[in-house]
């Protein structure tokens, strides 16, 4: 295979239109607290636009390969669809692309940094990897995938000692933590044809296919809700749990036969996470920064 044609494939692997979603809540962070741009800024913000994502989905594909060639979503933005020869040289892209960053990054942080950095690259990598495979751990799968998001904004937090027991960070946290699951939950819905053909379990094919889109419209309400009890400017990050629902109402009744239509609410929650990210990552470090 041609160089360019394995570097086109890494790319796709990597989900572009992604990147943003984990670089921001790093870059926001870290910005908010220390208020200027620095070496370190723009390390972690280089780790977490494209290599943190290359790990993050390179190894979902590689190891999703079965169910991914009966899944008419991949082979675009939402996901590519890797030839076997091409396995190994994503598996090795993935990890000498994050070893410098890694490396940088445990050595100017401090032993809580280090702590989370190394929790959330385990998170990722166990999302996936075989033998560990938490994707097919109802419930788990939708924790962990909510980690991979919130967990550059928790690593950030610590590299710059913010204080992470404090009770408003804790609270904001566990909401975009309760925010992160729901997009999974209902991601995984319209996966759940492909996923019982791949031999692949989930918390929608545990569920079903209602069930688990009603259990996402209650951790988008209890996140909406619970963010409206703690006062000003908290109560803004609820706004952006509003339109999530509205997407979701649509899909309460759906069943397992029909789990693809859940599709059309998918794609627009891809578009609608910049927005949501944007708030949540905000208010989040703008309480970090003021709580004591």
């Amino acid at each position: 295979m041609k160089l360019s044609a394995k570097l086109n494939y890494i790319f796709w692997s990597s989900r572009p239109i992604s990147w943003v979603n984990t670089a921001f809540p790093f870059t926001a962070a870290y910005l908010f607290v220390e208020r200027r741009i620095d070496l370190t800024f723009i390390i972690g913000t280089l780790f977490f636009l494209i290599p943190y994502n290359l790990l993050m989905y390179g190894i979902n594909d590689v190891f999703d390969y079965e169910s991914d060639l009966r899944n008419p979503r991949k082979g675009g933005i939402e996901g590519a669809l890797l030839p076997k020869a091409i396995h190994r040289t994503v598996i090795w892209a993935s990890i000498f692309s994050c070893l410098p960053f890694v490396v940088y990054l445990l050595f100017v942080g401090n032993l809580q940094s280090g702590f989370w950095l190394g929790l959330v690259l385990f998170t990722v990598v166990a999302y996936s990897a075989k033998h560990l495979r938490f994707k097919e751990k109802p419930l788990l799968d939708s924790v962990t995938s909510a980690c991979h998001f919130a967990g550059p904004l928790v690593f950030a937090l610590a590299l710059t000692d913010v204080n992470l027991a404090d009770d408003k960070v804790v609270a904001m946290l566990a909401a975009f933590m309760l925010w992160g699951m729901g997009s999974h939950a209902f991601g995984a819905v319209q996966d759940i044809k492909a996923d019982r053909d791949g031999g692949i379990a989930s918390i929608a094919t545990y569920f079903g296919a209602r069930n688990t889109t009603r259990s996402a419209l209650v951790m988008y309400l209890s996140a909406g809700f619970y963010l409206l009890t703690l006062g000003w400017p908290a109560n803004l990050v609820a706004i952006a749990a509003v339109p999530y629902i509205a997407i979701l109402m649509p899909h309460l009744n759906i069943t397992d036969e029909t789990c693809e239509t859940a599709n059309r609410g998918w794609k627009r929650f891809i578009y609608l996470n910049f927005f949501a990210g944007m708030v949540v990552t905000l208010v989040v470090n703008y309480i970090a920064t003021t709580s004591g």
